[in-house]
C-alpha cells in the first residue's frame, strides 16, 4: 500500500486560487498579505494537513526557523505566561521557540549570544535584564535582539516593558489608602534595573503621602521565598512593627506570609501584604493575594512580533513599548487594627 501523496504549497495554491508565492508569505505571516487571505489560506492549510519541508525551506533561506526566550530561571512559573505568548505568535510565522537558561551566569549569556551571531538561532527575546560586556561591546550578534520584561540602560533594541515605578507606587498608594502609615518594602536584588525602580517607586509613594520610612524598613530580597521568610524575620521583628510590607515580587511574599503565620500574626488582621506579578498561584494561595498584575502573556506576543519585523527588516519602534499593568486586590490587604497604629 503506497504512503498518502504529502500536499506541498502548489496544491494548497490551486485550491486557494492564488500564486505559490502567495501562500508561501501567507504561512510566513507577512503582512504583505490580506488578513482574510491569510486566514483562508492557513485554514486550507490545516484542512489538507500540510506541512512545510523545514530542512528545504531552511537551507534555501539561510535560516534556523528558531529564536530564542533568555531568562534568567527557567524554574520560575512567572516566565510560563510570556513563553506562551512568544510561541503562539512565532507558530503561526513557522518559528520554533527554545527557552534559555542563565541561572545569572555571565558566561552562558555570552554563549547565548554567540549561538546567535554564529547562525544558530535566528533572533533573540531577552528577559534577563542584563548583558554581557563583551556583548555590548561588539554589535554583531544583537541585530534581532528584543529585550521583554526588564529594560536595559543603553542598549539599542527595541524594548517591551511595564512602568515599575508607576505600578509600585500604585501597590503602596493602595495600602496608604486602606489607612496604612507604617509601611516596609522587600526590594529584588540591587543593582538590578526591575528591583531599583520598584524601591524608588514605594519610596515616591511614601514621600508623597508625607510618610517616613524608619531604618530597618527596607530589606533586600533575591525574588525567592526563601528571601522573603528571611525579609520578614527582620522586618516584623522592627520597632515599631510595620502594619504592611511592599513585596517587589508573589514569591517572596508567599515567604513574608508563611514567616507571619510563624510568628503568630494573621494576615490581613495584623499584616498586610502585597506583591507583584501576579503568578497563577497568587489567585490559589490561601489567602488569595494583592499584587500587581503584568500583562505576561501580551509582553510575549509583543515582543515576538517586533522581533519578527526586526528579522524581516522592518523598522522597530524607536521607543521602547510601555505596557498597562493592573493591581488586583484580593485577601491579603485590609485595613490596620486600629491598635496597631499606636
Amino acid at each position: 500500500m503506497s504512503a498518502p501523496v504529502r500536499p506541498n504549497l502548489k496544491d494548497i495554491a490551486q485550491r486557494a486560487g492564488v500564486s505559490t508565492s502567495t501562500v508561501s508569505r501567507a504561512l510566513s505571516g507577512s503582512s504583505l498579505i490580506a488578513e482574510a487571505t491569510v486566514d483562508r489560506i492557513r485554514a486550507l492549510a490545516d484542512e489538507y494537513g500540510y506541512r512545510p519541508n523545514v530542512r528545504a525551506r531552511n537551507f534555501r533561506t539561510q535560516k534556523t526557523m528558531a529564536v530564542l526566550i533568555v531568562v534568567r530561571d527557567i524554574g520560575n512559573p512567572f516566565y510560563l505566561e510570556v513563553f506562551k505568548g512568544v510561541e503562539r505568535v512565532a507558530r503561526q510565522a513557522g518559528y520554533s521557540v527554545l527557552m534559555a537558561n542563565t541561572e545569572n551566569d555571565k558566561e552562558r549569556e555570552v554563549a547565548y549570544f554567540e549561538m546567535l551571531s554564529d547562525g544558530l538561532a535566528d533572533g533573540m527575546i531577552l528577559m534577563t535584564g542584563a548583558v554581557p560586556k563583551s556583548v555590548r561591546d561588539h554589535r554583531p550578534g544583537h541585530d534581532n535582539v528584543v529585550v521583554a520584561l526588564e529594560m536595559v540602560e543603553d542598549f539599542n533594541v527595541p524594548q517591551i516593558l511595564i512602568d515599575n515605578e508607576a505600578a509600585a507606587v500604585t501597590a503602596v498608594e493602595h495600602l496608604i489608602g486602606l489607612g496604612h502609615t507604617r509601611i516596609a518594602h522587600i526590594a529584588g536584588p540591587i543593582p538590578e534595573g526591575m528591583s531599583i525602580r520598584r524601591q524608588k517607586g514605594y519610596c515616591l509613594a511614601m514621600q508623597a503621602a508625607g510618610l517616613e520610612i524608619p531604618a530597618g524598613y527596607l530589606c533586600r530580597g533575591d525574588f525567592t521565598l526563601q528571601s522573603g521568610e528571611r525579609c520578614a524575620r527582620a522586618l516584623l521583628n522592627a520597632e515599631p512593627r510595620p502594619t504592611a510590607i511592599f513585596v517587589a515580587n508573589d514569591e517572596m511574599a508567599f515567604g513574608v506570609i508563611r514567616q507571619a503565620y510563624q510568628l503568630g500574626l494573621s494576615v490581613p488582621a495584623d499584616l498586610s501584604v502585597i506583591g507583584f506579578d501576579n503568578i497563577a498561584f497568587s489567585e490559589a494561595f490561601l489567602p488569595s493575594l494583592t499584587t500587581i498584575s503584568q500583562p505576561r502573556l501580551d509582553i510575549g506576543e509583543r515582543a515576538m512580533s517586533v522581533l519578527l519585523d526586526l528579522m524581516n527588516d522592518k523598522t522597530p519602534p524607536a521607543d521602547p513599548t510601555i505596557l498597562p499593568t493592573q493591581l488586583m486586590v484580593r485577601e491579603t490587604t485590609a485595613a490596620p487594627h486600629p491598635a496597631a497604629q499606636d
